[in-house]
């Protein structure tokens, strides 16, 4: 099994209206059109990232690889659309810390190995976002945390599953599954 890093460190993307709330509810529709689901190699995935969030259509041309993404409530919720998740790794995304997750995308992304933490309330009283575009982050999946190295400020997250960590380390749910039956 691969050891992949538990401190992620990357430039923040807050997704937020223009009033500077977090947006809540962006289904799968918004994050990977069904415009696009001919669409099977990853890699091609990445410029339909947010193609359908308005405010937001110009993401992939923006996102640089090592990107920390800070969202809303619900997001993911919709569909069971794998390219949802897919999207963001093709853009080099490398977390998603949300206030809540829909139920299949959770799944999803931790199926995938793509690390997603989530704390209702955590980016802070609206209007006063602890984050802002472009602010340097600091995610450490072992300890749950977020810290925005830009303000020098640490915010605790819901736990990052034993599970979760072995998915993420083992590159996925499919090669985590390999190790299981190595060791048996």
């Amino acid at each position: 099994m691969s050891t992949k890093p538990t401190t992620l460190k990357g430039r923040v993307w807050v997704i937020a209206d223009a009033g500077g709330r977090l947006i809540d509810n962006i289904d799968t529709d918004m994050i990977f059109h069904n415009a696009h689901l001919a669409i099977t190699d990853i890699a091609k995935m990445g410029p339909h990232s947010f193609g359908n969030l308005q405010g937001w259509e110009d993401f992939p041309k923006k996102a640089a690889k090592g990107d920390i993404l800070i969202l809303g409530k619900n997001f993911g919720a919709g569909s069971s659309r794998q390219q949802a998740v897919d999207c963001f790794i093709a853009n080099g995304v490398q977390a998603l810390v949300a206030e809540s997750f829909g139920a299949i995308y959770k799944r999803n992304a931790i199926n995938t190995g793509l690390p997603i933490l989530s704390k209702e309330g955590f980016a802070g009283a609206a209007g006063q976002l602890a984050f802002a575009n472009g602010d340097e982050v600091e995610v450490d999946l072992a300890r749950s945390t977020i810290t925005n190295l830009t303000r020098k400020e640490t915010v605790q997250l819901d736990p990052f599953s034993k599970v979760q960590m072995d998915i993420y380390q083992a590159g996925g749910l499919f090669a985590y599954g390999k190790t299981l039956e190595a060791g048996a």
